[in-house]
């Protein structure tokens, strides 16, 4: 395990243990700061983004190390403090203008719009984090490759960015007086998340602000005007693969059907909700109106406890996943990533309340306890200890045995009826 997996991988209980203290906060205060189904989903789509990591590394860390190597006008030491103090402040100068971009240019907000779809505002909408970003984010950061920011440096600062982002997902924490005026804060970073006609397309600072009232783009929190979170295109579904691709196919579909090449071409580098005349008199949709409820269709509470816990074993596969990224072989990392994402689908499924979801979820967990004990091989691992492979038989063995009885819940047909 490299670096950049063993930090995400230590900050990982800091993160729910800080969910947990949320939570708490949020109770005596009296509020209601999670919705299960909306956490469950954002942390997901967290795991899907840092298993994508694993293997888009040739990308966002192979080209700037070429740059680096090739290209880099200095060659800055990476023991001096004053390279690494410029490095994160000119990283985080990149990441204002990648982050704005991401906002006015739709083919990169076909990937940033994951982390804004969430209609609830807490730390774990931290953790909702793109599949698709790597893509192109990388082009913005190459300013430092060419510098000469080595590139241990660079890998660093840039968690250190990403890192601090988290804490400022947050409504327990009100204003913070001068904090506010210099730094990205939970208030700053509330309008953001707003989609409010007052906050739309404001405070794109990582760590700092500045950079918005530099160029333009701050906007303060009004008590008057509370945010409303999420899009202006709301997700209204916890399939993690949507989510990650619900822009994209969207404007397939209207460059598909735009007469023009040109405006083919421009649907993906104009601001998000444009289209093209055409193709806007043909294939109308809705004005935005503000939302007056969110997105959760009902559940029965067996059904949710069962996804909670199927839920938290995919976490812990998801640490051994990334555990042996730098040891395992491709073939099994790719096979072990798509039974991960796979089964977080059927879970998204689950608490939508999808009819089909339940013997997709059958046949996911017979598989998973008896491919161990057959063949005593689990992904990346050669050999399984019997014991382990046993332990694996039988916690997913009473998962397929429970999922009959969840199926006879006259309270989960009532939900399933109202999803389809």
């Amino acid at each position: 395990m490299n670096t950049p997996e063993l930090i995400i991988t230590w900050a990982t209980p800091v993160f729910f243990l800080l969910i947990g203290i949320e939570l708490l906060v949020a109770k005596l205060r009296g509020r209601k700061a999670y919705a299960t189904n909306d956490a469950m989903n954002s942390i997901g789509l967290g795991v899907i983004s840092q298993i994508v990591g694993v293997f888009s590394k040739l990308l966002t860390f192979g080209i700037y190390a070429w740059c680096v190597e090739h290209l880099a006008l200095f060659k800055l030491p990476a023991d001096s403090i004053w390279v690494w103090a410029g490095a994160l402040l000119l990283y985080d100068f990149c990441y204002y203008w990648l982050h704005r971009c991401g906002h006015e240019v739709n083919i990169l907000w076909a990937a940033h719009v994951v982390h804004h779809q969430s209609e609830h505002y807490n730390l774990s909408t931290a953790l909702r984090q793109t599949g698709s970003g790597a893509l192109l984010g990388w082009l913005f950061y190459l300013p430092l490759a060419v510098l000469g920011v080595p590139l241990k440096v660079f890998v660093i600062v840039a968690l250190i960015d990403l890192l601090y982002q988290f804490w400022v997902h947050t409504e327990q924490i009100r204003r913070l007086g001068w904090f506010d005026r210099v730094f990205c804060s939970p208030s700053n970073h509330r309008a953001h998340h707003a989609v409010n006609d007052r906050y739309l397309d404001r405070n794109y600072g990582g760590i700092l602000i500045v950079w918005d009232r530099l160029f333009g783009s701050f906007i303060e929190e009004d008590d008057n005007d509370p945010p409303v979170y999420g899009t202006r295109s709301p997700l209204r579904s916890w399939n993690p693969l949507w989510a990650n691709a619900e822009v994209y196919w969207h404007t397939a579909i209207d460059a598909w059907h735009a007469e023009r090449w040109r405006d083919k071409l421009l649907l993906w580098i104009k601001p998000p909700g444009w289209r093209p005349a055409d193709v806007a008199a043909r294939y109308p949709k809705p004005a935005f109106v503000m939302p007056t409820e969110r997105f959760d269709p009902p559940v029965p509470k067996a059904l949710m406890i069962y996804a909670m816990v199927q839920f938290a074993l995919l976490l812990a596969m998801t640490t051994q996943f990334l555990g042996m990224a730098g040891a395992a072989s491709l073939s099994a990392l790719l096979a072990y990533a798509l039974y991960l994402v796979a089964s977080l689908c059927v879970l998204g499924a689950l608490m939508e309340g999808r009819r089909w979801a339940l013997w997709a979820e059958g046949l996911r967990v017979l598989a998973t306890a008896l491919v161990p004990v057959l063949v005593g091989r689990w992904f990346g691992i050669g050999h399984l200890d019997s014991r382990i492979a046993l332990a694996i038989a039988a916690v997913f063995g009473l998962s397929a045995l429970a999922l009959p009885w969840l199926q006879q819940s006259s309270r989960f047909t009532g939900a399933a009826s109202t999803a389809n």
